[in-house]
């Protein structure tokens, strides 16, 4: 009895020892699984609805994927980072698409902090404060300082 090399099926999972004979065959977790788990996860699937599209049940899910339900909470941001990053690589080598999507989420990660950051000097500047600063940077839609029964029709 030599060398045992593991037979693959058609999707490339391997095919467990004793397939074919009675009862079911032991489930053998594939990396590729493991990165559907991720991603199901960042998607905000149960435990139970991932066991069903994977064709296993609840407790063989925990059995061999109790890491990536481990870490639940932090699946969405892996996963985002993985796209990130292949948008950045796909950027760097001329991807015009890729990189106006990256810098388009890129911005959009950095306005709520802008804002917030924006939102709390104002809060710390007293009124008069307030006052001095509008004064030393008028805007320049003179119109909508005008009060509408002085407007010039």
């Amino acid at each position: 009895m030599g060398n045992f090399e593991p037979a693959f099926d058609l999707l490339g999972d391997p095919i467990p020892e004793g397939f074919g004979k009675k009862g079911r065959p032991p489930h053998i977790p594939t990396e590729k699984n493991r990165s559907k788990i991720i991603l199901l996860l960042a998607q905000g699937w149960t435990d139970p609805r991932i066991a069903g599209a994977l064709g296993i049940s609840l407790p063989t899910l925990r059995k061999h994927y109790f890491r990536e339900l481990k870490v639940r909470d932090i699946a969405r941001d892996r996963v985002e980072a993985i796209g990130l990053l292949t948008l950045w690589e796909q950027a760097k080598a001329g991807n015009t698409a890729a990189m106006k999507e990256f810098f388009r989420r890129h911005d959009a990660s950095i306005e709520p902090i802008y804002d917030e950051r924006v939102n709390r000097e104002t809060e710390r500047r007293g009124k008069k404060e307030q006052d001095r600063l509008e004064a030393e940077s008028p805007p320049n839609d003179w119109e909508s300082v005008i009060p509408p029964q002085h407007r010039a029709h």
